[in-house]
């Protein structure tokens, strides 16, 4: 993906997740390439993105993540 400098300062949130998703974005200044986002990834060379870290690491209600997804979906009616 390209984007310009104007975008990088006005949607910088909607160009980090883009990167977030595992693209690459270009960023061009007067329409030639000069800066290029690229997602993280740590030491080991995996990307860190997709981890639990934090209340959730160490969560077993998370274990069956679609059973989980689905029991905070249900009516409560």
């Amino acid at each position: 993906m390209k984007a310009t400098a104007k975008d990088l300062r006005f949607n910088s949130k909607e160009l980090l997740d883009t990167v977030g998703r595992g693209e690459e974005v270009v960023i061009t200044f007067r329409g030639k390439p000069c800066a290029k986002l690229v997602p993280y990834e740590d030491e080991n060379g995996q990307n860190t993105s997709n981890e639990l870290f934090g209340i959730w690491k160490d969560n077993s209600m998370i274990q069956d993540v679609e059973g989980y997804v689905r029991g905070l979906r249900k009516r409560r009616f």
